[in-house]
């Protein structure tokens, strides 16, 4: 189902976009593409073939995509290698993706070609909350640090999402669901390709009752519902032969039920997303040198309410990006080319949380900026037949912290027996998040954190392609890295103080963690005509490694050291396909010192996909068949058994 491959490369800008997911492991685009599967990968930057990239990729294209049934975009990527998922509660409680055990906020996420964050939340990362079953044409998680292509914040990897491009001069596409919960989605697309324009539009509308945020063995018991609104474009006008414009732009408006950790309250909270891109492209030299320029800006408003308060509002919260950039690709000669480039990003943000009382004044928002300049650069060189080499270079200028080289580089090898060796070295960097020094809790002496770390795999291909085996082992170093510190009511330390201000706070962010990760992730996938089998299983320590430190030794939160995938698939020859999909998570802890247990669970979903027509098909899921209660964030709740049915048409 999944088109997966265990290394990477490096490639052009990641033209991204909206959204997708399913219930099955993924299947596993080979490593060793076959000469015309024509499998590219954007998500390094430069349109590369997918058996040229050194670091481990996972591809999930519109097929897999057709095949999930999901609804949000953190189902179809939990069930890749690697990759971790806590939530707070049902559908639009606040999402993390850990990558290979990285934080939340070490992960970029590119839409459509734009880097998503939200400079006014505390990591400055995203939230996957609101990332639902779009008009994604494919998805790319590119793993391990990629600073060195994709700046401050890859250091745990890379998430490129790429919209539908059209093809046809008239083409349309919908799905529509319902199931447990009074949960409905529906959504629907249309474009075309006339001329020198093509361009494509794209809706999205998702309600559900929800479950209780806060556990029922912790006080829950009311659902908390969700409801969700979002459109895409895209357009990309041929101005000559070697010339175009490209235009794209997504939206989307939330409102989620929140709880209290002590129990159901009548709270909510409202979500805004903005992203816009435009391009200008040009190639030169017959297409071996092209050229962009492109400009794009991001916008997260956030607004939480307490109606039973005196001042119903206790959050606000904006953040936005603007981010200029120019990128080049040169094929220099046969076996050699390069990718470079400059950008500028400038983020701000503001925020400010009301007291209730209206006796209280409303305080001013809490503001921040930074803006950072990169210049990078990756040279790629064949020497010999199968064998790719690439090495690459960043500079980043950060107004408060001055200038930062980050290094990478990797070697793939392919061996005509079906063999794929490759290897990878990169450096990450992140600069403190404007929240982290700016906010209430704020320090402004915070120093960035940074990481370097290497893989080395192999796959195995037997039968004729028909058997593909591969394990990648990997290891990352974090150091100074950022953690809240809580303050005492007593403390005389001077960061527990508000600056400038005698008044007290309740705690301050500090540069004191060193964080290690290790582990290995491996994947098999067998095709036997119509049977599909395929899996994963990821053994990753990450631990906390503070010298001296009280939690020296013990695992990161939220982090299962053992996570496995499994799913069979087997499509009967009148057009009904039947699957079911296994995930079992090891253990994990909720906190630092690890004494809030998060117990191993095991989950099974299955599914049906019956061809109606050329164009409509209907499908049906079950996930969680046996109602497994289990936890992924101490006190908060999860989906219980849920069944879902629905039609979807591509005409």
């Amino acid at each position: 189902m999944f088109e997966h491959c265990f290394r990477s490369s490096l490639s052009l800008v990641a033209l991204a976009a909206a959204f997708p997911a399913w219930a099955e492991a993924p299947d596993m685009v080979h490593a060793i593409a076959d000469d015309d599967s024509g499998i590219v990968v954007t998500a390094t930057r430069s349109a590369v073939a997918l058996d040229e990239v050194p670091s481990s990729i996972t591809v999930l294209d519109k097929a897999a995509i057709d095949r999930s049934q999901d609804i949000g975009v953190t189902e179809i990527l939990l069930r890749t290698p690697g990759i971790t998922v806590s939530r707070n509660g049902g559908y639009g409680t606040a999402t993390s993706l850990r990558i290979r055990g990285a934080e939340p906020d070490h992960a970029v996420v590119v839409i459509d070609g734009v880097k998503l964050n939200d400079p006014s939340a505390a990591g400055g990362g995203y939230n996957f909350a609101h990332l639902l079953v779009g008009d994604i044409e494919r998805i790319e998680i590119l793993r391990g640090p990629q600073s060195t292509l994709w700046g401050s914040q890859a250091i745990g990897g890379v998430v490129n999402i790429v919209t539908a491009i059209p093809e046809k001069p008239l083409e349309g596409s919908f799905d529509i669901e319902a199931g447990s919960r009074n949960t409905v989605s529906a959504r629907a697309a249309v474009g075309g390709r006339t001329g020198l324009l093509s361009w494509r539009l794209g809706g999205q509308s998702f309600t559900t009752d929800g479950i209780s945020a806060i556990a029922p063995a912790f006080g829950g018991g009311e659902r908390d519902g969700y409801r969700n609104r979002s459109v895409t474009g895209r357009a990309e006008l041929a101005l000559a032969p070697n010339l175009s414009v490209e235009v794209r732009g997504y939206y989307s408006t939330a409102r989620v039920d929140l709880d209290s950790t002590g129990g159901d309250t009548p709270d909510y909270a409202l979500n805004e997303e903005f992203v816009s891109y435009a391009s200008a492209n040009l190639d030169l030299l017959d297409g071996r040198f092209r050229n962009r320029i492109s400009y794009s800006y991001t916008n997260t408003d956030r607004t939480n309410y307490g109606p039973l308060r005196a001042r119903p509002v206790s959050l606000q919260a904006m953040g936005e990006n603007r981010r200029w950039e120019y990128q080049g690709n040169i094929d220099i000669t046969r076996g050699v080319s390069a990718v470079f480039g400059f950008e500028n990003e400038r983020s701000r943000f503001r925020s400010r949380s009301p007291s209730g009382s209206l006796a209280t004044p409303l305080p001013d928002f809490t503001i921040g900026k930074a803006d950072v300049t990169s210049l990078y650069g990756q040279l790629s060189i064949e020497p010999l037949d199968g064998l790719t080499i690439n090495g690459g270079i960043r500079q980043d200028d950060h107004d408060r912290f001055g200038g930062r080289t980050l290094f990478a580089a990797g070697g793939v090898w392919r061996l005509p027996i079906g063999t794929v060796l490759r290897a990878s070295y990169g450096e990450g960097f992140k600069a403190p998040t404007l929240y982290q020094m700016f906010s209430e809790y704020g320090n402004v002496a915070l120093d960035p954190e940074e990481a370097h770390g290497w893989e080395a795999g192999v796959e195995q291909q037997f039968l004729g392609r028909a058997l593909t085996v591969g394990a990648t082992w990997f290891d990352r170093i974090t150091t100074g890295q950022i953690i809240f510190n809580a303050c005492s009511p007593t403390t005389p330390n001077p960061l527990c103080f508000v600056p400038g201000d005698s008044a007290r706070r309740s705690g301050y962010y500090s540069n004191v963690a060193r964080g290690e990760a290790h582990g290995i992730e491996a994947a098999a996938a067998l095709t036997l005509g119509a049977l599909t089998l395929d899996g994963n299983y990821g053994w990753i320590v990450a631990e906390d490694r503070s010298p001296g430190a009280t939690n020296f030794g013990r695992d990161l939160p939220r982090r299962p050291r053992h996570a496995a995938n499994a799913s069979v698939r087997y499509a009967l020859p009148f057009g009904f396909d039947v699957g079911a999909a296994l995930r079992w998570s090891g253990k994990s802890f909720d906190n630092a010192s690890n004494s809030l247990v998060l117990g191993d669970y095991t989950l099974i979903d299955l599914r049906a996909e019956l061809r109606l027509s050329e164009n409509i098909r209907f499908f049906a899921r079950a996930e969680n068949i046996f109602d497994e209660h289990y936890r992924t964030a101490y006190r908060y709740g999860t989906l219980g058994r849920s069944i879902y049915a629905g039609f979807r048409g591509r005409f």
